[in-house]
C-alpha cells in the first residue's frame, strides 16, 4: 500500500492543471470564513458573554474578530497568502478551543474549516485571482504582461484535499449513518427536513410528500458517500461524484439552516470541476476581439505597472495594452498625434474608431471590462472626474522615463516562498522519490488517525465493545483530541437516531408587557423554526444542546438566560419590564414516511410551561423540574 501511494503521488505530482479551481477555492473559503466572522460580531454577547450584556468577561473580542476579519479578507484577495492563511488556521484553534464558541455553540463547522486551513497551508492558493501573483509581476516592470503565463499547479494539489477532507468525511459519516434506523430506511434526508428547528424559510413540502423521491435520495446519499473516496478521481465518474454533490450540499445550503456548513462543502467542489471545464470556460469568457486598444510608454516604469496592474484585473481580456513606441505608427487614427504627445498621456483607441486620453482612457477601461463598469462611471461624475483629472496630471507630468535595454524584458519575479513552493515544488523537482516517500508517509499517518475516529466512535462506540476507562480507549481519546484540535477529524454523526430518538417536544419563548400584550421573542416563531439570523452556531446552541430528547434543566436555564438578556437587548425591551413565557409544543420524528410531516409539526398548539423574569440583572425562573415528561 505505502508503495502504491507513493508511485501514485509522484503520478499525480507530475501533472500539471489550471490555478483557476485552486484560486477560486481559496476565495470562497475566504467569504465563508469572513461571513462567519460577521456573524460572530453580531452575536458576539450571546456567544461569549457569560451573561449577554451584563456579564462581559471577552470585552476585546471584537477587536479581535475584526483583526481576523481583516486576515479573512486578505485570503479572499490573495495578499500575502501563506501569512494570512497560517494565522488564520491559528486563529480558529485558538477561538474554538478558548472560547464558548466549540462547548455551547458548534455543529461541526469549525473543526471543518481547521481541516480546511490546514491543507491550505500547502496549497497554491496564491497562483490565480491573487494580488502575489501581480505583486510577482510588479516586481519586474518593464516584462511585458505576455511573458506570463498562465499559472498551472500540480493536479496533487488537487486531489489530496478533496480525498481527505470530503472523502473521509464522508465514509466516517456512512458508517455512523448504518447505525440510524431512518437512515437504514432510506429516510436520511426527509426526517430532519420535518423537523421545526431544523428547516430553511424555504418550505420543501412539495419534495418532502413525494415518498420515491425522498427514498431515492436517502439511498444515493448513502451510495454516494460509501463509494466517494474510492471513484470521485475517476474520469468517468468525476462528473457524476461532482453533481451529485453539489446537489446535495446546495439542498442542505438551502433547505437547513446549517448553511455555513453547506457552503464550507460546496466550496470542496470548485476543486472536483473537471480540468478541461476551467479551459474551456476561459475560452467562452474571454474576448475574440479587443473592446479597447491602450497604448503606453514602454520606457515609462510607472505607465509599465500601471499597464500590468490593470491586465492583471482584466479578467475577460477585453482590454489589449500595446507599446506606443512600437505600434502606434500602425494605427491610422492615431496619425495627427505627435509621437511625444502621445507619449505624454495614456492614449485609448475603441472599436469605433473614438480616441480618449488620460483619466478618460481610464474610464473606458474599466467600463469594458464590464464587472468594474461602476467605476468607470464614477469615475465620469462631474466633480469626481475633475479631481481625478488633477491628481493624474501631478503623477502624469512629474514621473520618470528611463532608457531600457533588451534584458529589461526578461522577468525576474521576486521568489515565491510558500509552503508549497518549498516543499512540493522544490523538493520534488530535487529529490522526487524521497518527496513521494515522505508525503506517502504524511498520507498513512492522517488516514491512522482517521481511522482511529472511525473504528472507535463509528463502531466501538455504537456497539458498545470496549469500556471508555480502558487503558486502549483512553489512548484512542487522546489521539483524537490531538487529530480534532489540529486536523479538524472528529466523528461525524449528524441527525442520527441517537439525536432524533425522544426528540418530541419543542420549545420557545414569547414576552408579555405590563399591558398585558405577549409577542413572539426574534428567536422561534409560532411554527417552531429559528428565525433568521439565528441559524448556523445559535441554531446549534439551542437545537442540538438546549433541547434535546432529554432535556437538562440547569443547562435549559442557562440558554434561555443567555437568549432573552440578548435578545431583549436587541429589540430594546426592559427587562425588568417584562415576563418571558417559555412555551411547549409536541413534535413526531419518525423513522418512517409520514405525509405532510413538516406542517404537522409547523401546526401543533403550543402551550405555556412556565415563565421566566429578570430583576435587577438577575434571572428567576418557575419551570417544572422534569420538562420531559410534560
Amino acid at each position: 500500500m505505502y508503495k502504491l501511494i507513493s508511485a501514485k503521488i509522484l503520478e499525480l505530482h507530475s501533472k500539471q492543471a489550471p490555478a483557476t479551481g485552486i484560486g477560486l477555492f481559496r476565495i470562497f473559503y475566504g467569504l465563508i470564513t469572513l461571513q462567519e466572522i460577521i456573524f460572530l460580531l453580531y452575536f458576539n454577547h450571546l456567544i461569549f458573554d457569560p451573561i449577554p450584556y451584563i456579564d462581559v468577561e471577552f470585552p476585546m473580542i471584537p477587536f479581535f474578530l475584526c483583526l481576523w476579519g481583516v486576515i479573512a479578507a486578505f485570503i479572499v484577495i490573495g495578499y500575502r497568502y501563506q501569512f494570512a492563511i497560517t494565522c488564520n488556521y491559528i486563529i480558529w484553534i485558538v477561538f474554538v478551543n478558548f472560547t464558548p464558541m466549540q462547548r455551547d455553540f458548534d455543529g461541526g463547522f469549525d473543526l471543518f474549516m481547521i481541516g480546511t486551513g490546514f491543507f491550505l497551508l500547502f496549497m497554491p492558493g496564491d497562483q490565480a485571482f491573487s494580488i502575489d501573483n501581480l505583486r510577482r509581476k510588479l516586481s519586474t516592470p518593464f516584462a511585458h504582461y505576455n511573458t506570463y503565463p498562465k499559472p498551472t499547479v500540480s493536479t496533487l494539489a488537487y486531489t489530496l484535499p478533496v480525498a481527505i477532507c470530503l472523502g473521509f468525511l464522508y465514509f466516517d459519516s456512512a458508517i455512523h449513518k448504518m447505525f440510524a434506523e431512518h437512515w437504514r430506511n432510506g429516510l436520511g434526508a426527509w426526517l430532519p427536513s420535518t423537523q421545526p428547528y431544523y428547516v430553511s424559510a424555504i418550505d420543501m413540502s412539495p419534495l418532502l410528500n413525494n415518498k420515491p423521491l425522498q427514498y431515492i435520495l436517502g439511498y444515493t446519499i448513502l451510495i454516494f458517500q460509501f463509494t466517494f473516496i474510492f471513484f470521485f478521481n475517476r474520469r468517468q465518474l468525476r462528473i457524476v461524484y461532482l453533481l451529485v454533490g453539489l446537489g446535495l450540499h446546495l439542498g442542505i445550503t438551502l433547505s437547513f439552516n446549517i448553511y455555513p456548513f453547506g457552503l464550507g462543502m460546496l466550496c470542496f467542489y470548485t476543486l472536483l470541476i473537471p480540468f478541461k471545464w476551467w479551459r474551456c470556460i476561459a475560452r467562452l469568457i474571454t474576448a475574440k476581439e479587443p473592446a479597447l486598444t491602450v497604448f503606453y510608454d514602454q520606457l515609462c516604469p510607472l505607465c509599465n505597472r500601471t499597464v500590468l496592474t490593470l491586465n492583471h484585473f482584466d479578467l475577460f481580456s477585453r482590454i489589449d495594452f500595446k507599446s506606443a513606441q512600437e505600434h502606434a505608427s500602425h494605427y491610422p487614427e492615431l496619425a495627427s498625434i505627435n509621437k511625444e504627445t502621445l507619449l505624454t498621456d495614456l492614449y485609448a483607441l475603441d472599436c469605433t474608431g473614438r480616441i480618449y486620453s488620460g483619466v478618460g482612457t481610464y474610464c473606458q477601461i474599466f467600463k469594458k471590462m464590464r464587472y468594474l463598469f461602476p467605476i468607470g462611471m464614477i469615475l465620469s461624475l462631474p466633480g469626481i472626474h475633475q479631481l481625478a483629472l488633477k491628481k493624474y496630471r501631478s503623477i502624469a507630468d512629474t514621473r520618470t522615463r528611463i532608457p531600457c535595454t533588451s534584458t529589461c524584458i526578461i522577468p525576474q519575479a521576486m521568489p515565491d516562498t510558500t509552503f508549497y513552493q518549498i516543499f512540493f515544488e522544490r523538493l520534488a523537482s530535487q529529490k522526487p522519490n524521497a518527496f513521494s516517500r515522505r508525503l506517502a508517509k504524511i498520507l498513512l499517518a492522517i488516514f491512522i488517525l482517521q481511522l482511529n475516529s472511525s473504528i472507535h466512535y463509528g463502531l466501538i462506540y455504537r456497539l458498545n465493545a470496549d469500556s471508555p476507562q480502558s487503558p486502549l480507549s483512553q489512548a484512542s481519546n487522546a489521539v483524537l483530541m490531538a487529530s480534532q484540535t489540529f486536523l479538524g477529524i472528529t466523528p461525524h454523526a449528524l441527525y442520527l437516531h441517537d439525536h432524533f430518538e425522544g426528540y418530541d417536544h419543542i420549545l420557545a419563548i414569547t414576552y408579555t408587557e405590563q399591558n398585558g400584550t405577549e409577542h413572539w421573542l426574534p428567536f422561534v416563531n409560532e411554527q417552531g423554526r429559528l428565525l433568521a439570523p439565528n441559524w448556523g452556531r445559535v441554531h446549534s446552541m439551542w437545537a442540538n444542546i438546549a433541547i434535546t430528547p432529554n432535556i437538562d434543566n440547569k443547562r435549559l436555564h442557562k440558554f434561555i438566560m443567555k437568549v432573552t438578556a440578548f435578545w431583549g437587548q436587541k429589540i430594546n425591551l426592559n427587562l425588568d419590564k417584562v415576563v418571558f413565557n417559555i412555551k411547549l409544543k409536541k413534535i413526531n420524528a419518525p423513522s418512517f414516511w409520514v405525509h405532510d410531516q413538516l406542517h404537522l409539526n409547523f401546526t401543533s398548539p403550543w402551550i405555556t410551561i412556565g415563565t421566566a423574569k429578570w430583576t435587577d440583572q438577575q434571572i428567576s425562573f418557575d419551570l417544572p423540574d422534569n420538562i420531559n415528561k410534560l
